[in-house]
């Protein structure tokens, strides 16, 4: 594997920061390759502004279509640059963050909102349909992901009758809404949960647990997210209306995805 960690916590002596050198240290020793995006260490700019795209700050900044025209011209902002050709070299890409209200931190949703731009990450159009290329068909079809979060919480309370919500839901706008959007296949989410009662026991148990999921990884079958383009949708981009059909996330799986902690 070419893998790309992309690392978002404040400090890489904490769990997570063990963890991210356990899994590199795995990585090294089975022969794979790596590069790393610590996004702290980086001092990384999260926030989209004119000066991403050499856009004038007098002219109206309509995001989508400057950084289209950015991207093409060659006019991105370096750090953004540097990134996708990470992400360009890499067919296996880690999204390791703690899990804080709900989500990823401001730092790692702002490395999507600048990197993930439209000719880069999406835009494609199918020339015989017309249809956008995008839900397992996009510019980024045939790299996979997969996401490692901690959690203050027990697992359970992150399941499906969990006070939580299942972390696959809370994890939707990540791994169907941006990473299988653009055509990433994403395997189910490693969750590391009572993240601030580890002892040296459940340390260990963690780290046996990210390792046989990192050298599993190649061959894991990916969360079963419909394709946009497949015959689930109509032309509406709405499902078809089938028997008990499930409402909410779960209606665009094939089939109900796996326990993020067995």
């Amino acid at each position: 594997m070419k893998v790309l960690w992309l690392f978002a916590h404040p400090d890489r002596r904490s769990l997570s920061g063990s963890l991210m050198t356990e899994g590199l240290r795995t990585l090294d020793a089975h022969g794979h390759r790596h590069r790393i995006s610590d996004l702290y260490a980086m001092k990384w700019n999260p926030v989209v502004d004119a000066a991403d795209y050499a856009h004038d700050p007098a002219d109206r900044l309509l995001v989508g279509e400057a950084s289209e025209r950015a991207y093409h011209r060659g006019h991105l902002s370096p750090d953004i640059r540097a990134e996708q050709e990470k992400l360009t070299w890499a067919d296996t890409v880690i999204v390791q963050f703690p899990l804080w209200w709900y989500g990823m931190p401001a730092l790692l949703k702002g490395w999507f909102d600048r990197v993930f731009v439209k000719g880069f990450a999406f835009g494609l159009t199918d020339p015989a349909t017309g249809r956008p290329r995008r839900y397992g068909d996009g510019k980024l079809t045939g790299k996979r992901a997969m996401v490692i979060t901690t959690a203050g919480a027990r697992a359970a309370t992150l399941g499906p009758r969990g006070v939580n919500g299942d972390l696959n839901d809370l994890l939707f706008p990540l791994q169907h809404g941006t990473l299988w959007y653009t055509g990433i296949s994403v395997v189910p989410p490693l969750l590391i949960p009572s993240a601030d009662r580890t002892t040296p026991t459940t340390y260990t148990t963690a780290a046996t647990r990210l390792r046989d999921r990192l050298l599993t990884l190649p061959t894991t079958p990916p969360l079963p997210f419909r394709h946009q383009n497949g015959p689930d949708y109509d032309a509406d981009l709405l499902l078809h209306p089938t028997p008990n059909q499930p409402e909410g996330p779960a209606a665009h799986y094939t089939a109900p995805p796996p326990p993020a902690h067995p």
